[in-house]
């Protein structure tokens, strides 16, 4: 799939971008506009480079959790899939 300039609107901000898939960046850069937004009225700094920052560590922290959830999900499909060789393996020496 070629890439298409879209342009996307975040905390007050236009910004022209290329991706493959205009419609999920402009759901990205909505969710992100949203985000910035409402940190910044939560704090009493209208700074953008502020809210950016604190945007960014928001994201890591959820990105951080995913991939928490995401080993534990791995190992516990490794831990399901032991236990299934080793189910069919006893199955199979019994026949």
């Amino acid at each position: 799939m070629a890439k298409q300039s879209v342009r996307v609107h975040i905390f007050n901000q236009s910004y022209t971008l290329l991706a493959e898939d205009a419609a999920e960046l402009q759901e990205v850069a909505h969710s992100i506009d949203e985000l910035m937004v409402s940190i910044a009225g939560r704090t009493s700094s209208g700074d953008a480079t502020r809210v950016a920052v604190l945007a960014c560590l928001h994201l890591a922290d959820r990105l951080r959790d995913a991939e928490k959830k995401l080993r534990t999900f791995e190992d516990k499909s490794a831990a399901i899939a032991s236990m299934l060789e080793s189910a069919l393996d006893d199955s199979a020496g019994a026949t």
